[in-house]
């Protein structure tokens, strides 16, 4: 489905923090406003170091919950919900804008898989990306398991699934002028770390992913393992280097970045459905 970018706009350009998260249970759209008031309470209480904090009381920390009904790839998929924590401003002006200092948001694109035989009392987001300090997510994370008994785990990303990435997003047309395809790889092994970056120009990555796709629309991992072979091969022709001796560890595109450790940025909203849809999968995968 197409995503309005002007809704999806803040989304784009930041590194978000990937986690898998098990199906909420007994999470109600309904209480939104409930649970921000909760939560708030509840940072409030961390702050102070356990001491009970009156739900409702003005706190230093504003939390607000909304759907980003947009975020979804069909009906099945519940619309992605937003959590937004600010810091209300101190100035005595009541027009003074709180500071934003962290954003999460749990989504499912096409995450059929989980949702179909989910009982009624669970709901499937098991995507959760987060942006800010971690002591933040920790907390929001630590809440939302108690609340909703699920259980939110980092979500690494595999050299395979990178290979996957950057076949992928090399081959989307793009209507801007686009950046150059680059891949890292460690060396492992080394008395001290050695990363190797190699830049490849989009239109030749494009153009080699073109001559190796045989369906449109469609790809294989036989069409992955050729192209990076093929990225191999022009490597080690002009250094002598076997770059499949290496990991591979951080890709970039016009469309995203993604590095192992389970970092990405989306850089365009054209895309944005579809490196969710991707990363849905994944998380779902390590839940299953």
């Amino acid at each position: 489905e197409k995503v309005d970018p002007q809704k999806t706009a803040f989304l784009l350009r930041k590194s978000w923090t990937l986690y898998s998260v098990t199906p909420l249970y007994r999470f109600h759209r309904a209480r939104l406003r409930d649970y921000a008031r909760l939560l708030s309470a509840f940072l409030a209480a961390e702050k102070q170091k356990g001491l009970a904090v009156e739900v409702g009381v003005e706190l230093d920390i504003k939390v607000a919950l909304s759907n980003l009904a947009d975020l979804r790839g069909s009906e099945l998929d519940q619309a992605a919900l937003l959590v937004q924590l600010s810091l209300r401003s101190q100035a005595s002006s009541k027009n003074s804008e709180d500071k934003l200092v962290w954003l999460g948001w749990f989504c499912s694109v096409f995450g059929d898989d989980l949702s179909e035989n989910l009982p009624e009392d669970f709901t499937s987001l098991p995507l959760f990306l987060s942006h800010g300090a971690e002591s933040y997510t920790s907390l929001v994370g630590s809440w939302f398991q108690k609340t909703f008994d699920c259980c939110f785990r980092r979500l690494a990303i595999s050299p395979l699934n990178l290979s996957w990435m950057v076949a992928m997003w090399a081959g989307c047309k793009l209507d801007r002028a686009a950046s150059a395809v680059e891949l890292v790889f460690s060396v492992p092994r080394l008395s001290q770390p050695l990363d190797i970056s190699y830049a490849i120009h989009p239109e030749d990555a494009k153009a080699l992913w073109d001559t190796v796709q045989k369906t449109p629309g469609e790809i294989t991992q036989e069409e992955v393992d050729v192209f990076m072979d093929c990225l191999y091969a022009h490597f080690h022709r002009h250094f002598k280097i076997h770059l499949s001796a290496a990991k591979l560890v951080k890709v970039s595109t016009a469309v995203a970045s993604a590095h192992c450790d389970g970092i990405v940025k989306i850089l365009h909203s054209q895309y944005l459905p579809g490196v969710l849809m991707l990363l849905t999968e994944l998380a779902i995968s390590q839940i299953q």
